[in-house]
């Protein structure tokens, strides 16, 4: 019984590995792929077993070069591909890297593939790939928080409109008024950022782009009306200038202050392209300059570096800085 069991199962890890038509994969090919997957038998058997599934699964063989080569008949009634083994790694190790930036209902989605890739990785054995697969993982830098919720109905809708560019219906719960309002809008791409997925649009009659945060979308519906044309609109412009901001972003030189730590850190994984750190005198901090943009989130970034940090320039920034740090030291001290 287990002889008849690593047969089938030979012969089952034989057919994934057989490409479609018109790609082909020569016996001594199959063969060596195989001897990866742990199945240890001659060339001659392979040869007996490819001959074995040529009729029942639709094969197609040719010689090129005195070789006999394999492939899967198009549209095959079974689809028994395997994935290719990159394929299977990059797969494994981005499902635990999405899992916090994608909207359940797209991991859902995704959901096949993955099991699909761990399963290949799983038959590899003790082959180099699988190794690497258990060695290796990706963090999230910071707290990732849970993924919001959205709806899969929504997904379906606001993606089909996205893609076909085609008008959307929606009932959209505004943070601001806490109270859902119908709108029609016109898509225009789409970014999910940390745990939050927003659809970049314009409402109906209005010509200024908005995020909605897809979690918010209530209710969606996929019109058959084309969208506006937007022929000016480049989403990592629209990203670098626009996003979560009412005025473009400027560029200003960030001069401060850092404790050891810091300065070792940004020596490695620098702040910008353009940043230098000098030794203060009879100190070991460093003074820090560096362009960056004037935005909340790198704002938010040097806030989170507390006491490690003494911010110097731009001014505006020190201020901010001194009165959150005034805000916080009132708070505990009620």
């Amino acid at each position: 019984m287990p002889e008849a069991k690593d047969t089938l199962l030979r012969l089952f890890s034989l057919l994934r590995l057989i490409p479609e038509y018109p790609r082909y994969s020569t016996t001594p090919t199959l063969h060596e792929k195989l001897r990866d997957r742990g199945f240890y038998v001659d060339l001659r058997t392979v040869q007996r077993d490819l001959q074995r599934l040529s009729g029942p699964f639709s094969l197609i063989d040719e010689e090129e070069g005195g070789r006999k080569q394999w492939s899967h008949a198009k549209n095959a009634p079974l689809d028994l591909r395997d994935m290719e083994p990159a394929t299977a790694l990059a797969l494994y190790l981005a499902e635990g890297h999405l899992k916090n930036l994608l909207p359940q209902s797209v991991l859902d989605l995704l959901g096949p593939q993955f099991n699909k890739a761990r399963s290949y990785l799983g038959e590899l054995g003790e082959n180099s790939l699988a190794q690497w697969a258990q060695c290796v993982r990706t963090l999230p830098n910071g707290k990732a928080l849970q993924p919001a919720e959205v709806s899969p109905a929504v997904w379906q809708e606001t993606s089909t409109a996205l893609l076909e560019r085609k008008q959307l219906l929606v009932s959209y719960l505004s943070r601001s008024k806490a109270e859902a309002k119908q709108l029609l809008i016109h898509p225009a791409g789409m970014v999910s950022r940390h745990s939050i997925s927003y659809l970049i649009a314009s409402v109906d009659g209005y010509q200024d782009l908005r995020q909605f945060a897809l979690h918010r979308i209530q209710q969606a519906e996929c019109l058959s009306k084309p969208a506006r044309e937007r022929p000016d609109f480049e989403i990592n412009n629209y990203i670098r200038q626009d996003l979560n901001t009412a005025a473009p972003i400027e560029q200003v030189e960030l001069v401060a202050d850092v404790a050891p730590q810091i300065a070792w850190l940004l020596g490695e994984t620098p702040l910008s392209p353009e940043q230098s750190l000098e030794p203060l005198p009879d100190s070991d901090w460093q003074r820090l300059r560096a362009k960056v943009p004037d935005d909340q989130e790198t704002l938010w970034w040097v806030f989170g570096l507390g006491e490690n940090v003494r911010v110097l320039e731009p001014s505006h920034w020190a201020t901010n800085v001194q009165s959150r740090a005034a805000k916080v030291k009132a708070l505990y001290a009620r």
